[in-house]
């Protein structure tokens, strides 16, 4: 009787001192919520707005934004971008209602890849793969400095390129079009170094991706599950290391595949094997690591999202991508949802705070050090 009086007293304890140390609600809402990236519907924004709702009540850490909206019409300009001026109205708001860093997104890798569009009244991006194929170190930081100086013009601090996945034309997400500088790992590395230089001149930040390399999946994970168990190789891992080691990565950018040669139970993206004892430990790496769209079918044909959020954040993900983008369909609340969903975890000791708090120290670090175009006018 003792022993159990005494082993209750020891779980209460622990859970006294776990309640002891949480912050208040408001307070946890908002470092969840910093965790966030996600997309919003209109091409314009005003305080009644889903953008509002985002930036301003909730304080979400990154706003992605595209031009193509893929749960609507799918017409170009039926999103978030239809010209440049339109485009400065609108990222200007935004940073105009954040009181902190606020990152703006969006993915421009060039080519087939390209949110800013000439049709919008953008320079034509080339693609990676024909960068990769003239293979000159001006002609990539040429084509970098004016891709990235448009997106600091428009507001936009953080691009979800470059691709560093290796070339196999078989894949069909990113080789068959495209998305990939070369199947030779050093020279991904020495191209995608060029990139993030350039970018970073402009204050835009970059995310390699996909982490631990996509390039020889046989399928596309938006459409379902992704097993690379047969066709993944050492080498892809190879332009992660050289540009981590170079300091050329704050930002990374996980996939939804799995090889069962590494874990057998979670792809990457969920993965404490590939995200803490790779990437975190082996390769030393302490950016910040953003998961790719967790309503992709790769994961939600799977997984609750209640399960991924926590597999996600636990495995070492600090930023959580809800596009609101995708084949899954949109839903205005899904970042309240998202939110509630952290927190409840949290209290119940399903994520440790810890992991909270070293998540926004992370997105905090990188966004203080991109470019938000209102600060000057405060």
């Amino acid at each position: 009787m003792k022993r159990i009086t005494l082993a209750l007293a020891i779980v209460l304890v622990a859970a006294n001192s776990l309640f002891a140390s949480l912050p208040a609600d408001s307070v946890l809402r908002r470092q969840a919520a910093r965790m966030l990236m996600v997309g919003f519907k209109g091409n314009t924004v005003d305080e009644g707005c889903d953008a509002y709702r985002y930036v301003h009540d909730l304080h979400v850490g990154c706003i992605v934004l595209f031009d193509v909206d893929l749960t609507g019409t799918a017409k170009l300009g039926s999103r978030n971008v239809t010209s440049k001026d339109q485009l400065k109205t609108l990222t200007s708001q935004l940073h105009r209602w954040a009181d902190y860093p606020l990152l703006i997104a969006a993915d421009q890798e060039g080519g087939r890849v390209a949110r800013l569009k000439p049709q919008y009244g953008f320079k034509k991006v080339v693609s990676a793969r024909y960068v990769g194929e003239v293979n000159n170190e001006d002609s990539t930081r040429c084509h970098a400095r004016l891709l990235a100086g448009e997106m600091a013009e428009c507001g936009v601090n953080l691009n979800l390129a470059p691709v560093v996945d290796l070339h196999n034309q078989n894949c069909s997400a990113l080789g068959a079009i495209d998305r990939c500088y070369s199947s030779d790992p050093a020279v991904v590395a020495r191209h995608a170094g060029w990139f993030v230089d350039e970018s970073h001149k402009q204050g835009v930040a970059c995310t390699l991706k996909h982490f631990p390399g996509h390039g020889n999946a046989t399928a596309d994970s938006h459409l379902g599950f992704v097993d690379v168990t047969s066709t993944y190789t050492q080498q892809e891992l190879e332009p992660f290391k050289i540009l981590i080691k170079q300091k050329r990565a704050p930002f990374m950018m996980t996939a939804h595949i799995i090889n069962r040669n590494i874990d057998p139970d979670y792809p990457a993206t969920l993965s404490r094997k590939f995200l803490t004892d790779i990437l975190r430990k082996q390769l030393k790496y302490d950016g910040v690591v953003i998961t790719d769209d967790l309503y992709m079918q790769a994961i939600s044909n799977k997984y609750s999202i209640e399960r991924a959020v926590v597999l996600a954040i636990n495995a070492g993900a600090d930023m959580l991508c809800a596009s609101n983008n995708i084949n899954t369909g949109f839903e205005a609340d899904r970042p309240y949802k998202l939110i509630d969903i952290i927190v409840k975890a949290v209290k119940e000791g399903r994520i440790p705070y810890s992991r909270i708090l070293e998540a926004n120290r992370r997105i905090d670090r990188a966004a203080r050090q991109v470019s938000h175009p209102t600060e000057t006018k405060k």
